[in-house]
């Protein structure tokens, strides 16, 4: 039998993260194998997972890498039980490395080897997680992305914006201006970027939530249909503008709508504004 040195011990533990006692006699059982030790540890772990598996993973922070060119964008959202393993640095290095695998490989959705990675450390850890969503967001050459994370990392958004004179996104104005876009998205979290976006069948929805509660409001008895009409329209309308981003009150100045704060900045910067797309990410949502 193997001699099995305290160092070796220490090694197998740093790399597990496994206790002293157990990585011992995972090294006694292999005959000091480090490779075979660290692989039964695992296996070890992988039961404990199985136990947890059903734990909810309602915790854990969203990570979000722009490659350096500005062409993509990745959003992580990476789960875990309790918030005190979300603040762990090890899971805060973790979600960082899946995003930058995703840029660098070009992954879209999770997958085996990204989903190892979070075994890996759940393991060591021993506590249920997940690589809960991954999108990526592109951009061509007339496009901008920006990023912006919340607080402790439980909301993320990316922006992405276009101009006919993309030479606009180097000026810092304009670079704020977009990352302001990006905090009153994560402030408000809109439905959809405007109307054209908004699926039928959801309105359709709201207009009988709406014309429902007419119905039961007795100050709106005996009122023509075409008044009846009308007030449902206006209803609707301010409904649609309140949850529609381009219609929505500016963060910074709610006299003025997004898309007139966009159509600001645009004159000023002497070309065209507009945003393409947003994604927006909550832990746990």
């Amino acid at each position: 039998m193997a001699e099995i040195s305290a160092a070796d011990v220490k090694r197998l533990r740093e790399k597990t993260g496994a206790g002293m006692m157990e990585c011992k006699n995972a090294l006694v059982a292999t005959d000091g194998d480090f490779g075979k030790a660290e692989k039964l540890l695992k296996e070890k772990g992988l039961a404990a997972l199985e136990k947890r598996a059903d734990r909810a993973t309602n915790e854990g922070k969203i990570f979000i890498k722009i490659k350096a060119d500005g062409s993509t964008a990745v959003l992580v959202e990476l789960s875990s039980e309790t918030d005190f393993v979300a603040r762990n640095p090890e899971f805060i290095t973790l979600g960082g490395l899946i995003a930058d695998k995703a840029l660098e490989k070009g992954y879209a959705e999770p997958n085996d080897e990204l989903s190892g990675m979070v075994t890996d450390l759940a393991t060591k850890i021993r506590e249920n997680m997940g690589l809960k969503r991954l999108k990526t967001v592109t951009a061509n050459a007339n496009e901008y992305l920006t990023q912006y994370i919340h607080g402790d990392g439980n909301i993320g958004v990316v922006v992405k914006c276009n101009s006919d004179k993309p030479e606009i996104f180097k000026n810092e104005e304009v670079q704020a201006f977009v990352f302001t876009l990006a905090l009153h998205i994560a402030a408000f979290n809109p439905y959809a970027l405007d109307k054209s976006k908004i699926d039928p069948a959801y309105i359709t929805e709201q207009e009988d939530i709406f014309r429902k509660q007419m119905e039961k409001d007795e100050k709106l008895k005996g009122k023509p249909a075409n008044v009846l009409e009308g007030i449902l329209k206006g209803k609707l309308s301010k409904h649609l503008s309140e949850i529609c981003l381009l219609e929505q009150g500016y963060v910074k100045d709610e006299k003025f709508t997004v898309s007139q704060a966009l159509a600001d900045c645009a004159k000023k910067s002497g070309a065209t504004l507009a945003i393409s797309d947003y994604v927006y990410f909550k832990v746990g949502v």
